[in-house]
């Protein structure tokens, strides 16, 4: 299907993922001016009052971009809402989304027919997220535009299903707009998402260790250090199975290879070590992450590799 409108003149097909905490209107407007589309959770901008800012800051200098670069325009930018019960904040974030209009809202944790229509109304798309092909169903199901595909080796709390596997179900039944999440963190794994049957590739992790990310330096040099063999999987640290950096669980003082079961029923701490302050998400695909660089410079590398890519399969 053609994809739309907002999608159509990006440098790469990729939506850079909101990551919590790290995400905020320096990033964003980096990764869109770089021509990628970049995102934010709601909940970052804290106290809630800060997002109306965050959202005008973010709105008026891609505008003011565009204006400047007219062969050029910035991406669009997304926010990220959670729409789980816990999150008493939602209708005040969707209140700034409607004043701002914002392009896309990325939804998680629970799929909601209200906040699709409220979307819908301000001429809005909605992605949702998900981890196997039962959510997909159900997203779409209550109104959402495209769907999110979290698969094994996604940072954060990421499913268990192969990419190979979860793209192929959702795609039997479903032709919209798809990402696909998951270890992804060069051109070239872009590219793969795409043979596989995704339009977008969601990368988080890539972006952690960027200049602009609001993430402690030693998070951003472990990152840079580490590979596949330093993420462990874990639902301790909030109730959720994610991925998690195993140097970062080694420095709070526990044993990465010996963590209890949390109880998957609670979104809430499974120890007295905060999730994405104390013990770092992270994902499976920083085996490619070669060193702490602006936005700029890592876009411009993956679009390299993505193109050196394409070559090759076209190429006799």
């Amino acid at each position: 299907m053609t994809l739309p409108a907002c999608f159509q003149n990006l440098r790469l097909p990729v939506i850079a993922s909101p990551l919590f905490i790290i995400s905020v209107p320096q990033l964003v407007i980096a990764q869109c001016k770089a021509g990628i589309v970049g995102s934010m959770p709601a909940l970052n901008a804290r106290p809630a009052t800060l997002l109306d800012d965050w959202l005008a800051e973010i709105t008026e200098t891609l505008a003011a971009h565009d204006r400047a670069h007219p062969e050029s325009p910035a991406a669009p930018f997304a926010i990220n809402q959670i729409v789980h019960k816990s999150n008493d904040r939602l209708d005040h974030d969707m209140q700034a989304c409607e004043r701002y209009k914002v392009p896309l809202v990325i939804t998680s944790l629970g799929a909601r027919t209200d906040i699709n229509d409220a979307v819908h109304a301000w001429g809005g798309i909605v992605m949702h997220d998900v981890i196997n092909n039962r959510f997909a169903h159900k997203a779409v199901e209550k109104g959402a535009d495209g769907l999110v595909a979290v698969a094994a080796g996604a940072g954060g709390h990421a499913g268990v299903t192969s990419p190979f596997a979860l793209v192929q179900e959702i795609r039997r039944w479903f032709d919209g707009p798809l990402a696909l999440s998951g270890a992804i963190a060069s051109g070239r794994a872009i590219l793969a998402a795409q043979a596989l049957g995704a339009d977008l590739a969601y990368i988080g992790s890539a972006f952690i260790a960027t200049e602009e990310a609001r993430a402690d330096e030693a998070y951003k040099r472990m990152i840079v250090e580490s590979n596949s063999d330093d993420i462990v999987y874990s639902n301790l640290f909030t109730g959720v199975h994610g991925n998690y950096l195993k140097p970062s669980i080694v420095k709070a003082g526990m044993d990465p290879d010996n963590l209890p079961q949390s109880d998957p029923s609670k979104m809430n701490f499974g120890s007295t070590r905060k999730p994405w302050k104390d013990i770092w998400g992270c994902g499976q695909g920083i085996g490619a992450v070669g060193a702490v660089e602006p936005v700029a410079r890592r876009v411009a590398r993956m679009a390299d590799e993505y193109a050196v890519g394409m070559r090759a399969l076209v190429e006799p």
